[in-house]
């Protein structure tokens, strides 16, 4: 999170933006923005982002954000440059994203073995079917659910922006490809490429975050039927009917991580 306050100093060229793109979202830069002390350059909403990213993965509470690029600190975000007078935002990392349900129950889900949902769909059909080339309307809100799941924060369009960049940039090469390329080719670069891409941000989980897309993929089935089919599978009812416990924890390399347990209110109420 970020507090803000106003100042006046020096002032900042607009002109060029073409020519020197956002590092983190690779387009034209929107509403240009620095950081503080290396005064390296960003859209104002990605370097934002970033920093609440930043902010969701520090156990500690910090008053300062690591750039992206030359890993410098930084205290404040410098926006809105008009002659002498210009914006400045300090950094203060407060964690206040709640987890709904479905959130919970998709981290539930990472607790388990994904052995069962192979069982379910068949994979290999669907690279052999070609049916990845077929637009899938819910895997983008599918994939925003399941980052901020993870990454327990609310702001992660950056991330689905850039995931989904890939994503589309394997199925174009794949549609314009004419070489006789296996389907087990193909499943592998649709997983390297997955896995290059979201690494950086999820980690340790980047491997089964990438198999959970697939299944996603590959199943066909709204987020809802999705998530039904998910806990039936695991021998459980829908996600509606028991509450969801997540306790934090720290592992062994001093980072914070989610213990996720499931219960149901066996109780009757009567009126």
């Amino acid at each position: 999170m970020i507090s803000q306050s106003t100042s006046s100093s020096s002032s900042s060229s607009s002109t060029g933006l073409a020519l020197n793109p956002c590092p983190i979202c690779l387009d034209s830069i929107k509403q240009e923005a620095y950081l503080d002390r290396c005064f390296h350059k960003f859209c104002y909403t990605c370097i934002c982002q970033w920093v609440n990213l930043a902010s969701s993965k520090d156990f500690c509470s910090r008053a300062y954000v690591v750039c992206p690029l030359c890993k410098r600190e930084n205290f404040s975000i410098i926006h809105d440059c008009e002659g002498e007078s210009f914006q400045q935002h300090y950094v203060n990392h407060e964690k206040g994203f709640l987890l709904n349900k479905g959130h919970k129950v998709r981290l539930y889900c990472y607790s388990t073995e994904p052995d069962v949902m192979y069982q379910k769909y068949s994979v290999q059909k669907y690279w052999k079917s070609r049916r990845y080339l077929q637009p899938n309307r819910w895997f983008q809100s599918w994939l925003r659910r399941e980052l901020q799941a993870l990454l327990q924060v609310k702001d992660v369009d950056v991330i689905v922006h850039h995931i989904l960049g890939i994503f589309e940039s394997f199925k174009r090469r794949n549609e314009q490809d004419k070489q006789k390329i296996s389907h087990a080719q193909r499943r592998e670069d649709f997983q390297a490429s997955m896995t290059d891409a979201a690494r950086p941000f999820l980690l340790s989980r980047t491997e089964r975050f990438v198999n959970e897309a697939e299944l996603f993929l590959a199943s066909g089935l709204t987020i809802d039927a999705y998530d039904e089919v998910y806990l039936q599978c695991l021998g459980l009812d829908s996600p509606t009917s028991g509450d969801i416990e997540i306790t934090e924890e720290i592992d062994g390399q001093g980072a914070q991580v989610s213990s996720v347990d499931l219960f149901f209110d066996d109780t009757e109420t009567t009126d």
